[in-house]
């Protein structure tokens, strides 16, 4: 069973820096995605960002690009998002999803393709 657990979250004053990660267990994620999603009460989920589990090819929101790095270590259990220059705009909490199988080259930020999901990390930046 496919379990996911995301860790990372905090508060940070605009401008600084936190990292999340995701740890999955019970799968080898050697064929799928995994995407950074994040939702702020009473919004609509949106993604963040999705990395390949072949090829490490990634996505990105537009507003993010240039401020966040999503990678894989080499055991493809563990996924980072590395948030750079946060903005009071990037709060909300932060979900760790899986799509066990991918075809296609790259990866997209549609929450449904995703059918396993960590808990979430709080992400709280401060003006």
């Amino acid at each position: 069973q496919l379990q996911l657990a995301e860790s990372g979250g905090g508060l940070v004053q605009s401008g600084g820096s936190l990292r999340l990660s995701c740890v999955a267990s019970g799968f080898t994620l050697d064929r799928g995605a995994i995407a950074w999603f994040r939702q702020v009460p009473g919004k609509e989920l949106e993604g963040v960002s999705c990395i390949s589990s072949r090829n490490g090819n990634s996505n990105y929101k537009d507003s993010v690009k240039g401020r966040f790095t999503i990678s894989r270590d080499a055991a493809k259990r563990t996924v980072s998002l590395e948030m750079n220059g946060l903005k009071p705009e990037d709060t909300a909490v932060y979900y760790c999803a899986v799509r066990r199988l991918l075809s296609d080259p790259a990866c997209a930020l549609m929450s449904q393709r995703y059918t396993d999901w960590g808990q979430g990390t709080q992400v709280t930046v401060s003006s």
